[in-house]
């Protein structure tokens, strides 16, 4: 049966307008794909590895043709179950909040785990990266409590969604669909864009 991954980078809870905005997708693809199997990965739970010294020092050791060993050997053992807890998927949920003009750091360690040789991605001399993660969908929330993309540059820049984007498609997944809320909490109401988004998520819930 088909599998959705949800991968949440929020830690604020029912705080969380991204985890919000999820969970409305989240309701509707359960009622129009009740067949399917939908898990839930919190970057947060303390399950993701560190990558470190001897994670980095592995990932080398691979793209070289060698295989790591000691510790090399177990945080490559650490990434490798992590990237294959991703890849059984074939739909992805992401909700990204914005932090710091990109994404937040949990996120970022994610990526940095599963992004691997031989596994994300294939690499040629003469052609360069290929992505390895193909025929899946995604389906991305981002949200930002002052950003916004009308907004002058004092509110901020958005090196959050060209960063994912382009991790996105870099591992092969090019079926990308996106719902945005930025309301500028600062100048503004939320309320009319929040509606607007849980509306997007829903509709876009019934067809992925």
């Amino acid at each position: 049966m088909p599998r959705l991954l949800h991968i949440s980078s929020s830690p604020r809870g029912a705080q969380s307008e991204s985890l919000a905005i999820a969970d409305s997708f989240l309701g509707i693809y359960r009622e129009t794909h009740p067949a399917d199997e939908v898990e839930t990965f919190d970057l947060w739970d303390g399950s993701l590895p560190a990558f470190g010294p001897a994670a980095a020092g592995a990932k080398m050791t691979i793209f070289a043709g060698g295989t790591p060993a000691g510790e090399q050997a177990a945080a490559w053992d650490a990434a490798v179950s992590t990237f294959q807890r991703f890849a059984a998927a074939d739909r992805y949920l992401f909700s990204v909040p914005m932090w710091n003009a990109g994404v937040p750091y949990i996120l970022k360690q994610f990526i940095d785990v599963i992004t691997q040789p031989g596994l994300a991605f294939g690499f040629e001399p003469a052609t360069g990266y290929t992505g390895l993660v193909t025929g899946k969908k995604a389906m991305v929330v981002y949200t930002s409590a002052v950003y916004g993309p009308d907004y002058r540059r004092g509110f901020g820049s958005d090196f959050q969604t060209t960063f994912f984007r382009d991790w996105l498609r870099f591992v092969g997944i090019s079926d990308i669909s996106e719902v945005h809320f930025r309301p500028n909490l600062v100048t503004a109401s939320a309320e009319a864009g929040r509606r607007e988004a849980h509306s997007a998520v829903g509709d876009l819930a019934k067809t992925f």
